[in-house]
């Protein structure tokens, strides 16, 4: 795909401009945060219009030498050569760089992991997915932080949320949203037949206190007694906090902490990210119909990905995709690699959406 040379220039000018601006020391407050947004969002884009300009540039002032002189002419034609091989790379390099961004790619997430079909097994299943990601996020530089965990008795999860920040985190993360299959053997199975279990995971971007605004008269606050792992303060005090927002009906508990105060505030976190999500939903129907269509919809009851242990593999059922590397997948290397390829799929769909 080729972009044209005016829109190149229309890339140049409003780089320019926007380095002008942030060089002038003129803006302030607002401003200057718009500012460094935009700066930050094009300067990719501009980088990679830049080198497809100098080698378009390149190979016309190659191909119209003179070929009068022979040992010019074979000097030429190799670089012609060369040019003609990695320009198709930076110009796809540039299309990527030039496709609409998903306004919450560069936001922190809501990591959701929730115990499904299988019982005790599904839980463990679900530790095991929450320990991976926890992997995962270790290498990118993330932070990961546990907001909410109910465990089961033998050591695993029948549900767990965490926040995590740092870099893109949402743009990584947001197709791992899905059912996750598991096939092996459960430890508390003595006759040694495999078992199919399930966990779901849900990815919501975090949204500020900005983007979702929250009314008192439409919430629906309960306190009451822990109950449940928990330590000694369980059953001592009405320090659980669940949250109903009444217009949606989405509803929040929370009982980790000893301090109702503290309960409170995540359970209104996990609700604005719920909140949040559900508005991006509403306002962006048709782009969602156009991800499922693409690599899946995110919808938390599709079945996404198998990890078949007795054969060591991990399968992506959304693009085709056999690893035949399950610990690594599961240590947090081979997740990086899931990952790439569903983002390069993403991409390659859209860029092909464009050009019909």
């Amino acid at each position: 795909m080729t972009i044209p040379a005016e829109r190149l220039d229309q890339i140049t000018h409003r780089f320019a401009e926007l380095e002008a601006r942030m060089a002038s020391g003129t803006l302030e407050g607002d401003a200057f945060v718009q500012a460094s947004r935009d700066y930050a969002e094009l300067e990719p884009v501009a980088r990679a219009a830049e080198q497809a300009r100098t080698m378009r540039t390149e190979l016309a002032e190659l191909e119209s030498l003179d070929d009068s002189d022979p040992e010019m002419k074979a000097l030429a034609e190799e670089e012609i050569a060369r040019l003609q091989e990695e320009l198709p790379a930076v110009e796809r390099a540039l299309a990527v760089a030039m496709l609409p961004r998903d306004s919450a790619d560069a936001r922190p997430a809501m990591l959701e992991i929730r115990a499904g079909t299988g019982g005790d097994e599904a839980a463990l299943f679900a530790a095991d997915l929450f320990r991976m990601y926890e992997r995962y996020a270790a290498e990118q530089g993330w932070r990961v932080e546990t907001i909410s965990v109910n465990a089961s008795d033998i050591g695993g999860f029948k549900e767990v949320v965490a926040n995590v920040t740092g870099t893109g985190v949402f743009a990584k993360l947001k197709f791992e949203s899905g059912v996750h299959r598991v096939q092996r053997v459960p430890v508390t199975e003595s006759g040694g037949r495999i078992h199919t279990s399930a966990a779901t995971v849900a990815v919501l971007p975090e949204p500020s206190e900005v983007d979702v605004s929250i009314e008192d008269k439409d919430l629906k606050i309960d306190i009451y007694r822990s109950s449940g792992a928990g330590g000694q303060h369980v059953n001592t005090t009405d320090s659980a906090v669940r949250i109903t927002h009444v217009p949606t009906g989405i509803v929040v508990a929370m009982q980790d902490e000893r301090s109702q105060h503290r309960n409170r505030d995540k359970a209104m976190q996990v609700l604005r990210a719920r909140l949040y999500e559900k508005r991006r939903e509403e306002v962006h129907g048709a782009e969602a119909e156009a991800r499922k269509a693409m690599v899946g919809s995110g919808d938390r009851s599709e079945r996404i990905r198998t990890y078949n242990f007795p054969q060591g593999r991990v399968t992506d059922h959304r693009i085709g995709l056999t690893l035949h590397k399950l610990d690594d997948v599961l240590a947090g290397p081979g997740l990086a690699e899931l990952i790439d390829a569903l983002i390069a799929e993403d991409e390659a769909k859209r860029l092909a959406a464009l050009g019909e």
